[in-house]
């Protein structure tokens, strides 16, 4: 996994008034407070969860 392709994900929309399965996707992504960024592998379970919050984040994609 060390040639794996990364994401980087930014939290740019709040939880506040969000579904419990938004807050807790956040979570997974390992994100919970705005402008929060985490580096994260391509996978296609990563990619779900990027999808179902896409609308709260900021997609970097990073070759590696």
């Amino acid at each position: 996994m060390a040639d794996s392709k990364k994401i980087k994900v930014t939290q740019t929309g709040s939880h506040i008034g969000r579904t419990e399965d938004q807050r807790a996707t956040l979570i997974g992504l390992g994100l919970n407070k705005r402008h929060r960024s985490r580096e994260l592998v391509d996978t296609p379970e990563v990619r779900g969860m990027i999808n179902k919050v896409r609308h709260l984040l900021r997609i970097d994609e990073e070759a590696r």
